[in-house]
């Protein structure tokens, strides 16, 4: 598994009712229920990916995250996960909103586009990026909605959602003092843990 989500699952408690938004092939969530021994839930829209989790006896639910979590209750999960997906969604403040609505606690990870490499590769070479982090060219990225630790601590203040914890590591998932100290600059992606207020 990539470090952020071996960091991510660390937020997770042993029994916790769990649904990952953009599970892909389920591989967290069959780490995670085999480890932690958790209720989980996955949505993914991609079918092979769906036939691939459901082939590891995992709860997958066939879902455009664009659609929203309104079919889910209040609180109804102790976490909602969403790996690497949150610059992908057509409206990322409102599936944030969604997912701390729906779980006690919210993990999120994205690549960060303030990252010292991003910013030289721009300003250098006058071209979109390509890098570990944003392994795509401009014409067929998923990515639509790119964003920096301060724009997504930002998003939250304003929604009154609370940071619990913030980490940022490197392409490599290695984390280092300057990352921690300047996530903005040196952090490659942004792992955070959120809840209302």
């Amino acid at each position: 598994m990539r470090l952020d989500q071996q960091l991510a699952e660390r937020w997770i408690k042993p029994g916790s009712r769990v649904l990952d938004l953009g599970c892909g092939d389920g591989e967290l969530l069959a780490h995670m229920a085999k480890r932690l021994d958790i209720d989980c839930y996955g949505l993914e829209i991609d079918e092979d990916k769906i036939t691939s989790a459901i082939g590891r006896g995992l709860n997958i639910i066939e879902q455009d995250l664009n659609d929203g979590l309104g079919r889910f209750a209040d609180q109804s999960f102790d976490a909602v996960v969403m790996a690497q997906a949150l610059q992908a969604v057509k409206a990322p403040d409102q599936i944030l909103l969604d997912m701390v609505r729906v779980g006690r606690e919210a993990i999120i990870t994205f690549p960060n586009f303030a990252h010292w490499k991003t910013r030289s590769y721009l300003g250098f070479r006058g071209k979109m990026p390509v890098s570990e982090a944003l392994p795509y060219m401009w014409y067929n990225t998923p990515n639509i909605h790119l964003c920096t630790f301060r724009d997504f601590e930002a998003l939250c203040q304003a929604n009154g959602i609370k940071i619990i914890n913030r980490l940022a590591v490197d392409g490599d998932q290695q984390g280092n003092f300057f990352m921690k100290h300047f996530p903005n600059f040196f952090g490659e992606i942004a792992i955070y843990r959120v809840s209302r207020s």
